[in-house]
């Protein structure tokens, strides 16, 4: 059998581990298992009515032809309108680059600023993508452990840890996936404080900002000093239920949206049409249902954090924003169900699936293997149900 090779950043990457734990369970649904998913992490709401209208309009009225390459001036100048309005921040329509969603943002970013021989800071638990569009660029990720007994929050002690003469930049991700840790004010200015002394860049991912709970959502673009140096990025998957309309964007100053827009235009020629359109309208339109998705979410999670902290052996810190859980289970290494020894979180994640049929993404793939991660973006008879059975298979160990 003919030996393939594949070029080096291919084989460096990692596959993405909440895709793998929807596609186990998609395999015991097959065999018509019922699978209870909190791997996902996609909004369960349907995209609002008016933003499907707006599709539907763009597709009539024939807007299914290429646009410039980092998006329509009208969209850009909807995303100036709400950076002002949502978060104090003072943009021009040629400072934002649209893109085919916020992953396709951070890669934009990544291979534009970075490459050999650099460093980019990550704080764990971080998003799985992080590291992985970091090594695409051919720069290397450092890692800055944040811990639950902070709440995930982080000081200019811990950051100055991971700055080295390579360090070019740092990936602040706040709500946070997984943790759904909000940074408050005084983590954020040590991000900053560190970024200016070392003359790095700042990527905030702000993807999770519609779902806050406790605390609030702070841009670090508005910090004094910092706005040159960051670059803000968006989406509409999370807060409009837009998923699969692969729509993000990132605001920046106005050469690195010209070169992130020069790259882009090589790589994917541009964003899709009738998702700019429909985004337009969502960006427009006052969201009017975010309440009650907001209440819908805090209602699940509160049910979610107190029935993890009820079994013995799991604790789990209250998330402030986004829709996840991320408790620590690592008491329950080293305990037995029959033959299955619960080694560690990637243990616990296939004994969950087989005994208990339910999916939850280990926390290695986070960089915090103590932890997993449910995801409260399903319904809460799902939720109580899903639970259920996981109580009952963490019973079982001893």
């Amino acid at each position: 059998k003919l030996e393939m090779s594949f070029a080096k950043r291919i084989n460096a990457l990692q596959p993405s581990a909440t895709m793998a734990v929807i596609e186990a369970a998609a395999r015991l649904r097959e065999q018509g298992i019922d699978v209870i998913s909190f791997g996902a992490g996609e909004p369960d709401f349907d995209t609002p009515d008016h933003v499907i209208a707006a599709a539907n309009k763009a597709l009539a009225d024939g807007h299914t032809r290429y646009t410039a390459g980092s998006g329509t001036t009208s969209l850009k100048q909807a995303v100036v309108n709400k950076l002002k309005k949502d978060n104090g921040l003072d943009y021009e329509a040629n400072q934002i680059v649209i893109s085919n969603g916020g992953k396709h943002s951070l890669f934009n970013i990544m291979m534009t600023l970075f490459e050999e021989g650099d460093e980019v800071i990550l704080l764990t638990p971080y998003w799985v993508t992080y590291p992985e569009v970091v090594k695409l660029s051919g720069a290397d990720p450092v890692y800055v452990e944040t811990r639950e007994e902070d709440g995930f929050q982080v000081n200019s002690e811990q950051l100055l840890q991971g700055v080295t003469r390579k360090t070019k930049g740092i990936i602040v991700n706040t709500p946070s996936n997984p943790s759904g840790a909000v940074l408050n004010r005084e983590s954020l200015q040590a991000i900053v404080d560190v970024a200016i002394s070392n003359d790095l860049w700042l990527i905030s991912d702000e993807c999770y900002e519609a779902l806050v709970y406790d605390g609030e959502h702070i841009s670090l673009a508005g910090f004094d000093g910092a706005y040159e140096k960051t670059i803000t990025v968006q989406t509409m998957s999370k807060a409009f239920a837009m998923t699969g309309w692969r729509m993000g964007y990132s605001a920046s100053s106005k050469e690195l949206a010209t070169a992130m827009g020069k790259f882009q235009g090589q790589a994917t020629g541009c964003p899709n049409s009738i998702a700019q359109f429909a985004s337009e309208t969502a960006l427009t339109v006052p969201p009017v249902f975010l309440d009650d998705w907001r209440a819908q979410f805090l209602g699940r999670r509160n049910y979610m954090v107190k029935a993890l902290n009820e079994m013995t052996g799991i604790t789990c810190l209250m998330p402030e924003g986004a829709f996840y859980a991320f408790p620590k289970v690592s008491s329950l290494f080293g305990k037995k169900a029959g033959d299955v020894e619960i080694k560690n979180d990637m243990d616990l994640t296939k004994y969950l699936l087989d005994e208990a049929h339910i999916t939850v993404v280990p926390g290695s793939a986070f960089g915090a293997s103590e932890h997993v991660r449910l995801s409260y973006a399903t319904s809460l008879d799902a939720i109580k149900t899903g639970l259920g059975r996981f109580a009952d298979a963490v019973a079982k160990l001893n």
